[in-house]
Parts: structure tokens; C-alpha cells; sequence
């Protein structure tokens, strides 16, 4: 049986809303690095592959506000054919077409840049076919830490994610939980950003 990993994200300035480093639009950013994926269930096979982020915008805050609204009111269905609008950029892996990346925000943390995107992924024809449980993770996520010094820098990437507001049991508050369909997150090593 396979388990799911649970991220919650402590509060929902990490999700959307936190304040964006750079304004919407203006500059391109391409980064490369390496996915290392991990195994699980019956397959416990670790694999790589190479990926391309190229973010030619920002999600303003206004906008990072109104997707939490949707989310909150209308579910991660809702909110996918709300993004669906945006055109920030593109992820591809291994060379192959990429897809649209529809929400990213940029902040600073501890002396580093933290990218933060979401986009719908890649759905196999199979997995509709055969109604499995993935298809209700529709989110790809990736979260990047890059030393503004170097352009280099790490981090993660949920291939299949599900999105949730929820009211947190202990403080009360309201969070956005992101649920990984797989055991482990990926982890992106050897991130460049390119000149």
C-alpha cells in the first residue's frame, strides 16, 4: 500500500502570499540541475534526470491573494482552472516539452533566494483511463534555495501534489497542506542558475 508524505507549510505566508523579492514580469531566469528520485512501494529504484525551469514572471501579491481565496472557497479544482490563465514559464525534464509553470513567488530567506512553483503536471493517458488515485494530486511543486552570490543552489520537487486549506489542530490557523502523492519528495541537486 502505498503511504503518502504530508508537507505542511507552516503558515500561508510560505505558500502564496509571502512578499515577493523581485515585481512581477521584467526579468528571465533559467535554471538546470538534476532530479534525484526515490523509490517506493515495489519499485524502490533510485532514478535521475535532467530539468530546465525557465520563469519568465512573477505572481504578484494580489494575485498569490486571490488564489488562496479560490483555494479556500473552491477546492484544488477550482483553483487549477484558475492558474490555468497564467504563463510564467515553463519545467521540462530530460528535454522533453515542458510544462506551463502558472504561479511562482520569489522571496528571501536566511541570505537565500526561495523559488516557489506550482504548475499542473504531466497526467499519463493510463492514469485517466484507469481512474487511479493520482489524478487527484493534479499540482507539481518545486521549491528552490539559490545563493545569490553563486546562481547555485538545491532543492525539492513534488511530481504529484494535493493542495488543501485546513485548520490547523494545535494554533487554529489556517494553512495551506500540500500532500505528496509519492513516500519522499525528489530531491533537485546541482541547481545553476544560467547566465
Amino acid at each position: 500500500m502505498r503511504t503518502h508524505h504530508k508537507i505542511i507549510i507552516a503558515t500561508l505566508l510560505m505558500a502564496f502570499a509571502c512578499v515577493s523579492v523581485f515585481a512581477q514580469g521584467g526579468q528571465r531566469e533559467t535554471y538546470t540541475g538534476t532530479i534525484v528520485s526515490f523509490g517506493s512501494g515495489l519499485n524502490t529504484r533510485t532514478t535521475t534526470a535532467t530539468f530546465t525551469l525557465d520563469l519568465k514572471g512573477r505572481t504578484s501579491d494580489e494575485q498569490a491573494a486571490r488564489f488562496i481565496a479560490v483555494l479556500a472557497e473552491g477546492g484544488q479544482d477550482t483553483l487549477l482552472k484558475e492558474l490555468n490563465d497564467e504563463d510564467l514559464g515553463s519545467f521540462s525534464v530530460d528535454g522533453r516539452l515542458g510544462r506551463t509553470i502558472n504561479a511562482v513567488r520569489v522571496t528571501e530567506i536566511d541570505g537565500k533566494t526561495r523559488i516557489f512553483a506550482v504548475f499542473e503536471r504531466w497526467i499519463r493517458f493510463a492514469e485517466v483511463r484507469g481512474g487511479y488515485r493520482s489524478i487527484d494530486y493534479p499540482f507539481g511543486i518545486i521549491e528552490l534555495f539559490i545563493d545569490p552570490k553563486t546562481g547555485r543552489g538545491e532543492g525539492t520537487y513534488i511530481a504529484a501534489a494535493k493542495l488543501r486549506w485546513i485548520r490547523d489542530s494545535k494554533d487554529g490557523d489556517y494553512h495551506v497542506e500540500i500532500e505528496n502523492f509519492a513516500t519522499f519528495p525528489a530531491r533537485l541537486m546541482g541547481v545553476t542558475k544560467r547566465k
